[in-house]
């Protein structure tokens, strides 16, 4: 992951990865194929440590503007360059050419993003933490608005470093969400 972030997928031949993992290219290859592959597999790694760590806050006795908070500050990047949004970012750019399984596979991990925030959403709105929304077209609208922040970050656009994003973020809930 973190060599990915540093060089970007296309500065990454599979040997130079290899010598720094300590493995032929060969191996690489005959474990993933392709440089597309590899990004998948490495994003799908990232993901799965990133989901744990998600859940875990979620199930936190808190409530839920609290783990929202939560949520949206384990979404938005640490900074420029963050090893696991270069990965987003370089998955994205190749996303126009995959094909139906790598999509599929993407679409997974965006998938359970989704699917926790929308719990997250409705639990607040059941227990009056929320204004009654529709939690499914908030969640899709408040992950599209953290993913354009966190591309800002990522790719370190000035002025929209991370406390600014979160400032702005935790307005835009405050207005359209608290009751």
């Amino acid at each position: 992951m973190a060599t990915i972030a540093e060089h970007g997928l296309d500065g990454l031949t599979m040997a130079g990865l290899g010598r720094e993992v300590g493995m032929s290219s060969g191996h690489l290859l005959y474990y993933f194929r392709t440089k597309d592959e590899l990004l998948l597999r490495t994003l799908e790694w990232s993901e799965g440590r990133l989901g744990a760590e998600r859940r875990a806050l979620l199930s936190r006795p808190a409530g839920a503007r609290e783990r929202l908070d939560a949520y949206v500050d384990l979404y938005v990047p640490d900074g420029h360059r963050d090893p696991h949004w270069t990965l987003w970012l370089e998955v994205w750019n190749r996303s126009q050419n995959a094909d139906e399984d790598a999509r599929a596979r993407q679409a997974a991990i965006e998938g359970a993003w989704h699917r926790d925030l929308v719990a997250l959403l409705a639990e607040g709105i059941s227990r009056g933490e929320f204004r009654a929304v529709d939690p499914d077209r908030y969640a899709a609208r408040l992950r599209a608005l953290l993913d354009g922040f966190s591309v800002h970050v990522a790719v370190g656009i000035p002025g929209t470093g991370r406390p600014q994003v979160l400032a702005h973020v935790a307005e835009f809930i405050a207005d359209s969400l608290i009751p």
